[in-house]
């Protein structure tokens, strides 16, 4: 090769090198005159945040029955069907128990002849032919005769079901022909004029709760939200799942039901925390985004935030107190952006 031809390629290698070289220039200076951007920000401050924690729970009425059959025997007769109103007293279920019935004609006609016995024996002591011994053993008889009796005619009266108290049939377990076994449930009755809340407390919290307390609650269903009284708090956590039952009482509204869901909100402690306006906040994929203004420039910070409360939201990790952040147009900028911060 001549060293005319060597030269010549030594040449063209330097042209592409300062051609790359301008490229990067130009990339620089692009990068360098983004346009400024007009932005409000507001500081990143401390305080004290109370932390509340919320405990699901259901909608329950204050009283509810688990009606169960006492005796054995046939369901011959259901009147109430499922929704039905009842009043105290009513009859929900008729039971069939033959036996029982015979027993309590038996212990009734059993009852009667130790009456008439003792009757007659009375009479003849009178007139001096019956000793004071027989008509002690016939009274006796006759306590006996008299308890057996009220046994059967109590045994009978259960083969009827009646309402402890006037409610609603929230529930039915058994048909009109099945056989129903003594503590067989058979219905579940409701009386909704008076709500509870039941939820179950992480023992942690219920330590810090007492009996009439206020607490905050809501049942989204009813769009329903006020506050309730603690009506009952067990004084024991269970030792399997580590929580406490709590009962709250809640005003009667229309549209809350037994069996809807409910929210419980329980004070925790206080903790500083830092806060910023949320819309300081800009979605990010997964995560979010703020910009924290650097010698007037924006510099993109990923964030972890947490509660939410009052327009301001609290900031886990990424930011520092005293920094400064974009809460407008905060979308438009890019990282390395200079910025004019507007009153």
């Amino acid at each position: 090769m001549s060293s005319r031809s060597i030269c010549t390629m030594f040449f063209c290698f330097v042209l592409l090198l300062l051609s790359a070289c301008e490229h990067q220039g130009e990339g620089k200076e692009q990068k360098i005159s983004l346009p400024v951007q007009e932005v409000r920000v507001a500081m990143v401050i401390k305080q004290q945040v109370a932390h509340k924690n919320e405990v699901m729970g259901t909608v329950s009425a204050v009283d509810r029955a688990t009606i169960s059959a006492r005796v054995g025997g046939v369901i011959k007769e259901l009147p109430v069907e499922l929704g039905s109103v009842v009043g105290r007293g009513d009859v929900l279920a008729v039971i069939g128990a033959e036996e029982i019935a015979a027993r309590l004609s038996q212990a009734e006609t059993r009852l009667d002849q130790v009456k008439r016995n003792l009757e007659r024996e009375k009479r003849l002591l009178e007139k001096n032919a019956a000793t004071r011994a027989g008509v002690k053993d016939l009274e006796e008889a006759l306590q006996i005769a008299e308890a057996d009796y009220r046994e059967a005619k109590t045994m009978f009266g259960y083969t009827k079901v009646n309402a402890p108290f006037a409610g609603q049939v929230a529930q039915k377990m058994i048909n009109a022909g099945d056989l129903a076994a003594p503590g067989t449930p058979l219905l579940v009755l409701e009386n909704s004029s008076s709500l509870q809340i039941i939820v179950e407390v992480p023992e942690t919290f219920a330590q810090q709760i007492k009996r009439d307390q206020k607490l905050p609650v809501a049942v989204p269903a009813a769009d329903y939200s006020g506050l309730g009284r603690v009506a009952e708090l067990a004084p024991m956590a269970d030792p399997l799942s580590r929580t406490a039952t709590v009962k709250i009482a809640i005003e009667s509204q229309p549209r809350l039901r037994p069996g809807q869901f409910a929210r419980v909100t329980l004070a925790g402690s206080d903790n500083a925390a830092l806060l910023v306006p949320e819309s300081a906040l800009i979605p990010f994929g997964q995560m979010e985004k703020v910009f924290v203004v650097e010698n007037n420039e924006a510099r993109l910070r990923l964030v972890r935030s947490g509660a939410h409360n009052n327009g301001l939201v609290e900031i886990v990790s990424g930011l520092n107190q005293g920094e400064q952040v974009v809460i407008a147009n905060g979308e438009r900028l890019n990282d390395g952006q200079p910025l004019r911060i507007m009153p």
